[in-house]
């Protein structure tokens, strides 16, 4: 992928960057902090929906130690917001809640399918009004 860049207004932005979209590229990897600035965890993928092309959940890796041990954590996508200032996504929970939100690890994976797990993981992250 190009990384080359160019002029958007005042300030250079990458070939992989506009000022609204990024290569998926781009966003694996990216830390991932609570509004404190405490580091949770940092973007292992996404999952996106085929026909609308709309990012649904960002799955968070969590803890571990070279990958043993490592949990992951569907976040669904808008209740992550990027900051600059940090240099990654932020959301709101503390540590605590993180470790008790729906997750996975490498060998139990998901079924994504299932309507009901992800309705689970939404709940669990925005809860209805």
């Amino acid at each position: 992928m190009r990384t080359d860049t160019m002029t958007d207004g005042a300030r250079p932005v990458e070939m992989d960057e506009t000022h609204r979209l990024i290569s998926s590229d781009k966003v694996d990897g990216t830390e991932v902090y609570n509004r404190n600035g405490d580091h949770l965890g940092e973007v292992d993928h996404m999952m996106i929906d085929k026909y609308t092309g709309h990012v649904e959940y960002c799955v968070m890796s969590f803890g571990g130690f070279l990958g043993i041990g490592e949990s992951y954590h569907p976040l669904p996508w808008k209740s992550l917001s990027y900051d600059t200032a940090m240099g990654g996504y932020a959301v709101d929970c503390d540590r605590s809640r993180l470790e008790r939100a729906p997750r996975y690890t490498a060998s139990s994976t998901p079924d994504w399918s299932d309507r009901a797990y992800r309705s689970k993981v939404d709940e669990y992250w925005i809860p209805p009004v």
